[in-house]
């Protein structure tokens, strides 16, 4: 699995403990950073490392800033990407079993390291179940090509 990795400065420290993870994990990704804490803007992340999710480049991505909120919006600005914002392991897993999700979200300043690592785990183990839920994904890829249509 390719993952690709991205936040901005308030999501840097943790998203450098993720890169250790999937190091260990022997996991391949491309960092879209930041690569300091240096303040920068979200999108400036989120958009490339979406566009490498949608295109797919990268099997799945993992992105974070401060809240998760921010860079999870600009994530699902990309057509074919379904950003869930988790910080808990139930979500999680309901996001990839139900919803077929294909970048993660988190916020450093929200969550700790080690409830983050789990969920990350749990995110990347967990395969979507279809079935009634492919349905649903369906009708939310349909909603999408609706509204990029009626511009």
């Amino acid at each position: 699995m390719r993952i690709a990795l991205g936040s901005d400065h308030g999501g840097f420290t943790l998203k450098e403990e993720i890169k250790k993870y999937l190091n260990e994990k022997g996991m391949e990704y491309k960092d879209f950073g930041t690569h300091t804490t240096d303040s920068c803007d979200y999108p400036d992340i989120a958009l490339p490392a979406a566009r490498a999710v949608a295109s797919g480049e990268y099997d799945r991505g993992i992105l974070i800033c401060g809240t998760g909120i921010g860079i999870g919006i600009a994530a699902n600005k990309v057509q074919g990407i379904r950003a869930a914002l988790c910080h808990d392991t139930f979500s999680a897993r309901a996001s990839r079993e139900h919803n077929n999700a294909n970048i993660l979200t988190m916020g450093e300043r929200v969550i700790g390291r080690g409830l983050a690592m789990d969920i990350v785990d749990i995110w990347l183990k967990t395969e979507f179940t279809g079935g009634r839920h492919q349905r649903r994904v369906e009708k939310i890829h349909e909603i999408e090509t609706r509204a990029l249509d009626s511009k």
